[in-house]
């Protein structure tokens, strides 16, 4: 059974848990985000989307 959950689901998740147990403070959380934002703008977007890609298309395999 192949279980599939969007990344974005994934990294919000993990964030609030961070802002949950305070391991990150809210303004700290809003500047990674505002990061996130604009760097998806730039050139450097497929750059990241590919080597993301990457990571996940390696992980089923590495139990093996």
């Amino acid at each position: 059974m192949t279980l599939t959950i969007p990344l974005v689901l994934l990294l919000a998740v993990v964030a609030a848990l961070l802002l949950r147990f305070k391991a990150v403070g809210f303004g700290a959380a809003v500047v990674v985000a505002l990061f996130g934002f604009y760097l998806a703008h730039t050139g450097a977007a497929d750059t990241v989307n590919h080597l993301v890609t990457a990571v996940t298309d390696a992980l089923p395999g590495i139990g093996r």
